[in-house]
């Protein structure tokens, strides 16, 4: 085994771990169950515009976008992120009230 390539069975790399958790819309204490991703070795947390849109989350317009680079430094081919949006998580038990960073048009 050589450091990065390891994988589990599902062929994922072994430090990518997910597990599914609830995402409540705050505006209408409705919810969905997701499956997310733990590990991304992103900075934050962040979801796709078509999946926020889709599950009917309101997306608040940031006042000044962020960039958004890969980890060789490039800049993200989604283009900056523009809007974010509130949520609640549920785990096992636990909730918290976050912000999650909507990236893509």
């Amino acid at each position: 085994m050589e450091g990065s390539k390891e994988e589990t069975r599902e062929g994922r790399p072994l430090w990518e771990v997910t597990v599914k958790i609830g995402l409540e819309r705050i505006d209408m204490q409705e919810g969905v169950t997701v499956e997310v991703l733990l590990d991304s070795r992103a900075m934050g947390l962040v979801m796709s515009s078509e999946f926020a849109r889709k599950q009917g989350f309101k997306l608040k317009r940031l006042e000044r976008p962020m960039n958004v680079r890969n980890i060789d430094r490039s800049l993200n081919k989604e283009g900056p992120i523009e809007h974010t949006m509130e949520v609640n998580i549920y785990y096992q038990g636990y909730r918290e009230r976050t912000e999650i960073d909507v990236i893509g048009g």
